[in-house]
């Protein structure tokens, strides 16, 4: 029998998970701060609802299965069409704009790699019922805080991004038809992962003539999409584009943003506004991406209403964090008070620290021990101590010889550690202030700790 997960499936053991939690905590953090509010769905779906969206190709990537009904099944590669449906059941109901966030599981058959599993959790915002572009920075502005959340910065993270509409118009005073776009957009798309001369080659082969070849390829270059813009034809493509970063520049996220027209997202469906966060140095995959899709939920078979979105991966998101250093290593910390034996406890009946604990417990507090009550009173204090920071407690509670509890952090030095004088009685009694006083005197010490991460 194998101890390994399955390729491209992780084992999450408590600090991968403290981790994990910590990047769905800020995911939740953010999205409830600009009014989204939490859903999810099944993560087994019809599998027409993805081959409908696109097309029979899609089957290779899929877990697809017959259940035991007959019905063709699927694990949910993605969220968007669970979403479209789940809207479109109730589109006349739900009050516009909807503003819905979920973290689902979402499993897709690829080749595993640096940030690309075959599941990975994924934070999906979407927006449906609302055309104007302040919606399209607002969706941009969520994906920038969570950033800043998480400890990014615009230095860390740039967001890149364009619009189709406008793209289109820059194409057509290019000569560039509307029957060579998909073939221009796919040149876009994968610029950043194929050699210059070979994305001439397919501008070429898509019958662009070379003056037009050379201006396709230059919106790769930096800083091009600022001049491009600034270059655009006259019109509403261009007046929208100018308002959308001026919304942007609104809601304090300008610097994080460059003006980008290689971003076209691969998904056809992407009618309007397009982003990608990146990390800056170009090391990793696409931290997240989305935009508008005003045509999709009809096309799905839901509302004809215009709708925007995006998704972010954990993955992807995980690795960055680790490469800055910015995940803290208290993230798994299992216990606010962790109770050892002092030079009280000697003679002291066992069930008083039992009761100590549970009356603690009860008051809100996160409380460890060693569950071993002859351990407990012959097992040397500063041991026990030791035992209380591998649990990652805050700190530890002890008693002392004349009855009272002494209540000492170990975030810091042992040496220096700042100390709590508790009563029993009035912890046993469930007295308010005394238990806020010492909530209080936690959340001081968890202040003042050096910060550490790893």
């Amino acid at each position: 029998m194998s101890s390994a997960a399955l390729p491209g499936f992780r084992d999450f053991y408590p600090d991968e998970l403290a981790r994990r939690a910590h990047i769905f905590q800020a995911w939740r953090a953010v999205t409830r701060r600009y009014a989204f509010v939490e859903y999810d769905g099944p993560p087994l779906e019809p599998l027409e609802l993805y081959t409908k969206k696109s097309g029979d190709e899609i089957v290779g990537q899929l877990y697809n299965f017959t259940d035991k009904g007959g019905r063709e099944v699927a694990l949910r590669p993605e969220m968007t069409p669970t979403f479209a449906r789940m809207v479109g059941a109730r589109a006349n109901a739900l009050r516009k704009p909807v503003r819905w966030f979920s973290i689902p599981q979402l499993f897709r058959y690829e080749r595993a790699q640096r940030g690309r599993l075959r599941e990975h959790f994924q934070l999906n915002v979407d927006i449906v019922g609302e055309s104007s572009e302040v919606a399209d920075a607002e969706l941009l502005a969520v994906a920038v805080d969570i950033m800043r959340e998480l400890g990014l910065t615009s230095a860390d993270v740039r967001a890149r991004v364009s619009d189709r509409r406008l793209l289109n118009a820059i194409l057509g005073a290019f000569g560039v038809s509307e029957a060579q776009r998909p073939a221009v957009y796919a040149v876009l798309d994968k610029a950043g992962r194929q050699p210059h001369e070979v994305s001439a080659g397919k501008l070429a082969a898509a019958g662009l003539d070379p003056a037009a070849v050379d201006q396709v390829l230059a919106l790769l270059a930096p800083g091009a999409g600022s001049a491009a813009l600034a270059a655009a034809p006259a019109g509403e493509d261009a007046d929208r584009m100018r308002r959308y970063l001026a919304h942007a520049e609104a809601l304090g996220i300008a610097d994080w943003i460059d003006v980008d027209f290689s971003i076209v997202r691969g998904l056809a469906y992407y009618t309007g506004f397009v982003f990608e966060l990146f990390d800056a140095r170009g090391e990793l995959r696409a931290i997240c991406g989305g935009g508008r899709y005003d045509t999709l939920l009809k096309s799905l078979g839901g509302a004809d209403l215009p709708a925007l979105g995006f998704g972010m991966g954990d993955v992807v998101l995980g690795e960055l964090l680790t490469d800055r250093g910015l995940f803290p290593t208290t993230a798994g910390a299992t216990a606010d008070l962790y109770v050892v034996a002092g030079d009280g406890a000697v003679g002291v009946p066992y069930a008083d620290t039992l009761r100590l604990i549970a009356a603690l417990r009860q008051a809100g507090f996160s409380v460890d021990h060693g569950l071993n009550a002859e351990r407990f009173l012959s097992q040397a204090t500063r041991n026990q101590v030791d035992g209380a920071r591998k649990a990652g407690a805050a700190a530890v509670i002890a008693r002392r010889a004349d009855g009272r509890w002494e209540v000492t952090s170990i975030l810091g030095r042992l040496k220096d550690a700042p100390t709590h004088l508790l009563d029993a009685p009035a912890i046993l009694a469930g007295d308010a202030p005394i238990l806020d006083g010492l909530r209080a005197w936690l959340m001081a010490q968890r202040a003042t700790a050096p910060e550490t991460h790893g």
